[in-house]
């Protein structure tokens, strides 16, 4: 709502500062850290009066695992969906049509996964959640609704089209099987996500990483200098999406307070499912879905540690990992969440900083 402050900036002209994209992700950051830090404490005491045990934990976990984190809220993903909600409103422009499609999936992915943890928490069983068919079919729908509206923007041809890395004039239309496929990087990053929250401080932090990533992809991308400087596919409007991002690492921030070790409150499926939609899709839009794998290569790395897991055990009878999703393997081996958790963080950076090269290598 602040951009149409510069529809006064010929009376005023300080308010031309509104104009930047810059400004305005700047001051969602600010927005949805202070919102999340100052309203915190009481949705944290609303949500353990409501939920009383907390989270159920995994049976199958480390005993310490269960015996630190029993009795712990979750849903603290509501927190950081209010505050990136707010500050999006707030700083965005609201006439950009990539800003509501995204949020849109952000928010509709935020509410599966809220009534998964609510059957959890009033179940009071870890694995009583959603079915999974049927999860997976409610996110499918959002995903498909939301890559059919991304294809129906831009340049026709460009728009379906999937850009590949390293390479300068590799493009492929995918005609209307981007839909399809886009669907699938939306649901998989979602669902990855929410597979990696699985430790204090885990999830968040690589998310804040790959949403700064994708801040930066996003400016970069839909700004025709920039774009035809680093010979990136330009994607006009995305470059909006960076103020999103911005309230996304704001939020996360004021979460990563209350979620710090010992975690006073859990993201959740409300959490997790939502960023890594939201994440999918951005990837989606700005046209850089291979980069995702790279940038959100600590998350493909769980999700295939399950599927790696499933698979094995379904054909064989045998495990390969001690326990998945993959960090549970490494506490099973005796490693301290902390030194899991700030690993992770360092994979994290490590594989942002290769996805971001691939913006120059081509």
């Amino acid at each position: 709502m602040l951009y149409w402050l510069i529809e006064f900036a010929d009376k005023f002209s300080a308010l031309n500062i509104f104009r930047y994209i810059t400004f305005r992700t700047g001051g969602a950051m600010m927005t949805a850290l202070v919102f999340v830090f100052l309203s915190g404490s009481s949705i944290i005491d609303m949500l353990r009066l409501k939920q009383g045990r907390g989270q159920p934990i995994r049976e199958d976990g480390p005993q310490s695992h269960r015996v630190s984190k029993l009795g712990t809220p979750t849903m603290g993903g509501l927190m950081i969906l209010s505050g990136v909600t707010l500050s999006t409103v707030l700083w965005a422009n609201p006439s950009n049509p990539y800003v509501w499609i995204v949020l849109g999936v952000t928010l509709a992915f935020g509410a599966i996964g809220f009534y998964d943890d609510y059957l959890k928490v009033t179940k009071q069983q870890s694995d009583t959640g959603f079915s999974g068919r049927m999860r997976i079919s409610l996110e499918a729908a959002v995903a498909l609704l939301a890559c059919l509206a991304l294809s129906q923007l831009g340049r026709p041809a460009s728009a379906t089209s999937l850009v590949f890395p390293f390479f300068k004039d590799m493009v492929i239309n995918l005609g209307w099987f981007f839909v399809i496929f886009g669907a699938f990087i939306i649901v998989g990053a979602g669902n990855a996500v929410n597979l990696t929250d699985g430790l204090d401080g885990l999830a968040i932090v690589p998310v804040m990483i790959a949403s700064l990533s994708f801040g930066l992809i996003a400016y970069l991308a839909g700004n025709v200098v920039f774009a035809d400087y680093l010979n990136i596919h330009y994607v006009a409007g995305t470059g909006e999406l960076a103020v999103l991002c911005g309230a996304v690492i704001g939020a996360g921030l004021g979460f990563l307070w209350f979620n710090a070790p010992p975690a006073s409150i859990f993201m959740g499926d409300t959490g997790s499912l939502a960023l890594g939609g939201m994440i999918g899709t951005i990837a989606v839009a700005t046209k850089h879905e291979i980069a995702l794998a790279i940038i959100g290569g600590l998350f493909v790395l769980e999700a295939v540690s399950v599927i790696v897991q499933v698979v094995s055990f379904r054909l064989t009878g045998k495990r390969v990992f001690m326990m998945a999703p993959i960090h549970h393997h490494y506490e099973k081996k005796g490693w301290t969440e902390p030194q899991i958790v700030i690993r992770f963080w360092i994979i994290s950076i490590v594989l942002a900083l290769i996805g971001l090269s691939t913006l120059k290598l081509r």
